[in-house]
């Protein structure tokens, strides 16, 4: 298995330092650098990698932007897109996660997070830097509700998960938090996904928190 990583950042030496953290793995090749957003769609949609690493500034396209064209709810095929960015804002982490993304990292998180983001984004999972998980999704203050609108038929186990996987847990932490097996947390994302009619786990906790799931 090796997983295909596309890097798109205005800054050369940015994207060659991610490239020497990501081929420092035995399972992570990168095919592609891009320093706009124009050649990163461009390039993304004619090689389809397994990942794509955006920042949010560029020229032309925006990080933002890109993510939308990769993998916003009007793709018919997304690609899994990770924002990768230096700017800790809640504009840009709610636009990244509204826009599809599968991850957002902030570039001091260190070599071993993006690393472990680019699996997590393989594997059909999310990583959201655990700085900015439970703040700015938190502090998103999105409109309540209307008192009428019925929230769709989560048993009180899947709600549970909706709660952890909110709060920036992974699988395994799920798991343990909630003394169940590694494939039952599986089985309840899935679920959850399914009955939401989300993509992602980090659809999943824009909708917990927009909900007030999660208090």
């Amino acid at each position: 298995m090796t997983i295909r990583v596309l890097l798109a950042d205005d800054q050369a030496m940015v994207r060659g330092g991610l490239r020497l953290i990501l081929e420092d793995q035995p399972d992570i090749t990168v095919v592609a650098e891009a320093s706009d957003g124009v050649d990163a769609v461009a390039q993304a949609r004619r090689l389809r990698p397994d990942v794509c690493l955006v920042d949010i500034r560029m020229p032309r396209l925006d990080g933002l932007q890109v993510t939308r064209a990769l993998a916003g709810p009007e793709v018919a095929d997304p690609l899994r897109v990770v924002v990768v960015t230096t700017f800790d804002l809640d504009e840009y982490v709610y636009g990244a996660l509204r826009g599809g993304a599968a991850g957002f990292l902030l570039k001091d998180a260190g070599p071993a997070l993006l690393v472990e983001a680019v699996r997590a984004a393989y594997q059909g999972d999310a990583l959201v830097s655990p700085s900015v998980t439970v703040r700015l999704l938190r502090h998103l203050s999105p409109p309540a509700p209307p008192r009428d609108e019925r929230r769709p038929a989560l048993s009180e186990r899947e709600i549970e998960v909706v709660r952890e996987i909110a709060r920036g847990r992974t699988n395994l932490e799920i798991g343990a938090e909630l003394f169940i097996s590694l494939s039952t947390v599986k089985s309840h994302v899935s679920a959850i996904q399914t009955k939401l009619g989300l993509r992602n786990r980090t659809e999943i906790a824009v909708w917990a928190w927009e909900h007030r799931v999660v208090g």
